[in-house]
């Protein structure tokens, strides 16, 4: 009896303060969205699906859209803003990008949200949580990925790109949480259907990380405090997610490392980090 009613009393806490950890909302070619939040701060990285879908999706971890404080973009392509003419347009959130990001993302939706610019390569601090972004290589005006600091806890969040330079593996070391993109099968890729055009850019340097090339660049990020590593981005055409963690967990396997190992969903809200 005293467990359920303690269990009662945590997920009424939970609703209260909303949820504080890391989330993936959706990943993937048709929209992303990840949701970090602590005791003060509630933010998205990305907002690439609809503001109502969001809001459902932010529902289903206890999330009030109204808490959320800011949205931070990584990039301007459609799968990364299209939420942003209702919640940074109408709704007024505060939208972080660099200047060029933002530049790209007025020409795309045609209005401007309230703007806060950082520079890349820069730390910003947004209430307790500080920002590191850091340029990649992928086809946008001048894409980044992060690191945030909350406390003690570093999260590295690193999707879009078409080849981890050495600044990529830098950054990323000694984080305790990942969510490190494996968008793809090389093979899969060569054999799926789609114009050459779409292969050479998914398979170049600036267009999205293999499931091989993921598990080479998180061999670099081993250490003995890294917790969990989402994988993300999945294709739906030229991945599983079987696959995926299948070449992830051999890795792992072999340098005996203990991680846990997830799939950042598509069309779902994925596993729930908390802190």
């Amino acid at each position: 009896m005293c467990q359920i009613k303690l269990e009662v009393l945590c997920e009424c806490l939970l609703k209260r303060c909303g949820m504080i950890g890391f989330c993936p909302l959706a990943s993937g070619s048709k929209g992303n969205a990840l949701y970090v939040g602590t005791k003060h701060t509630k933010v998205l990285i990305d907002a690439g699906l609809s503001g109502r879908m969001i809001k459902k999706k932010l529902e289903e971890i206890n999330v009030d859209l109204a808490d959320i404080d800011a949205i931070v973009i990584t990039h301007e392509h459609t799968d990364h803003i299209r939420g942003l003419a209702v919640l940074g347009c109408k709704m007024g959130i505060p939208v972080f990008a660099n200047s060029d990001t933002a530049r790209a993302i007025y020409e795309n939706i045609g209005d401007a949200p309230k703007f806060k610019i950082f520079s890349t390569g820069e730390k910003f601090e947004f209430g307790d949580i500080e920002f590191d972004p850091f340029s990649i290589q992928h086809d946008a005006m001048d894409p980044v990925a992060f690191t945030l600091r909350l406390d003690s806890i570093k999260l590295g969040i690193c999707a879009d790109l078409g080849f981890a330079t050495s600044l990529v593996a830098n950054k990323l070391q000694e984080c305790d949480y990942l969510y490190l993109e494996a968008n793809h099968q090389v093979e899969m890729v060569h054999s799926c259907p789609r114009p050459a055009i779409y292969k050479q850019r998914v398979l170049g340097r600036l267009g999205h990380l293999s499931n091989v090339q993921a598990a080479e660049l998180l061999l670099q990020l081993l250490h003995p405090k890294l917790k969990h590593v989402h994988l993300a981005h999945l294709s739906s055409e030229c991945n599983v997610p079987e696959l995926a963690e299948k070449t992830i967990r051999e890795m792992l396997s072999k340098q005996k490392a203990e991680v846990e190992v997830a799939i950042a969903h598509q069309d779902q809200v994925s596993h729930k980090i908390l802190w």
